[in-house]
């Protein structure tokens, strides 16, 4: 990321499922305090995305005609079919010029702040120790999504890093689709495993905060929290913003 951007650089644009309070706040402001050099805006998708709208067409009032207006990033682990549509319909309503990114998963940050997560709550060792011969709080860990099966595909890539991290099985499922938790756990438990870990991929405003742990005690597993105004979290959401800078 640069140190220092143009005036007319694009505004950087968070979208964020539901409204704009909470965790998307908090990170919000993470984003602003270590990147002072970027002009950070945050949305609330709510059920029109209008907010988004408004936040567009400002950033393109602020801006020359001929230049992008912003950079939207959407406060997400994977894809997100309601909050995808929500995203291209404030776009397209707004006619400003502007890029959306991708989510912010998979990556190897996304898996560090996830192992930080279950480390949180004693489920997993903490990554100053786990190469050290201690032996782990669990034998296996389900990565849960939400966004259906799409976003359950998009997170095999973080599920690898986070098992890769941890020596440990992960399996991916979904918390409102396929694959479903439950078959994850089934299948965890025909290889052995006993103790298991529920380790949401999610950021917080995508889904009811008790759906992880209701879906865990269903289940008979632990859950870790979700990834919430994670510093890592914010990291990622300057680093999408810097990627389309340099492709420009």
């Amino acid at each position: 990321m640069p140190s220092q951007l143009p005036p007319e650089a694009p505004a950087l644009v968070l979208a964020a499922p539901g409204d704009a309070s909470g965790v998307a706040a908090k990170l919000a402001a993470m984003v602003r305090v270590d990147n002072p050099q970027i002009e950070v805006c945050l949305a609330g998708l709510g059920e029109d995305a209008k907010e988004l709208t408004s936040a567009l067409e400002a950033a393109a009032r602020a801006r020359p005609a001929d230049g992008a207006a912003a950079i939207v990033v959407p406060l997400l682990t994977g894809p997100h079919p309601v909050a995808d549509r929500l995203i291209a319909k404030a776009v397209a309503e707004s006619g400003v010029n502007v890029t959306v990114t991708a989510s912010l998963g998979p990556h190897p940050l996304l898996a560090e702040a996830l192992h930080i997560r279950l480390a949180d709550k004693g489920l997993a060792r903490a990554d100053r120790m786990r190469l050290l011969n201690i032996s782990s709080p669990v034998d296996a860990v389900i990565l849960a999504t939400t966004g259906g099966e799409s976003a359950a595909v998009e997170a095999q890539p973080t599920a690898v890093l986070l098992a890769s991290r941890l020596t440990l099985p992960v399996l991916v499922a979904s918390l409102d689709g396929a694959p479903a938790v439950a078959d994850a756990a089934r299948r965890l438990r025909d290889i052995g495993a006993q103790r298991i870990a529920l380790s949401p991929c999610l950021i917080g405003p995508e889904a009811d905060p008790a759906l992880a742990a209701s879906v865990a005690a269903e289940i008979g597993a632990e859950c870790a929290d979700p990834l919430g105004a994670h510093g890592l979290i914010a990291d990622l959401a300057a680093r999408a913003y810097g990627s389309v800078l340099a492709e420009d």
